[in-house]
């Protein structure tokens, strides 16, 4: 299952690779392929389409984690590791 923030990072990150890859940071990248690239950003969601999009439908794309599906995160890695004491659980939250 994804969630609203998994979304939002996978678009944004997306469009990083994009960048990168129609700017020729990486070598031996064929002409065509870097052309598509600078085409797919040509109509590509801005950082403030984005934001907007979080504002309207924030079960669809969210900036960050809520605390909630954060702790929940953390207790449900836990339980499918071995027996995790709960202070090891809030250290766990804390670290994200």
């Amino acid at each position: 299952m994804t969630l609203p923030d998994e979304r939002y990072r996978a678009v944004k990150h997306a469009a990083l690779f994009l960048s990168r890859l129609a700017g020729g940071e990486y070598p031996r990248v064929p002409k065509a392929v870097r052309q598509e690239a600078r085409a797919l950003l040509r109509h590509y969601p801005t950082v403030w389409d984005m934001q907007r999009t979080a504002l309207q439908a924030p079960d669809v794309f969210q900036e960050q984690m809520e605390d909630l599906h954060r702790f929940l995160a953390v207790g449900v890695r836990a339980a499918a590791e071995d027996n995790v004491t709960n202070a090891e659980l809030i250290q766990g939250y804390r670290e994200l």
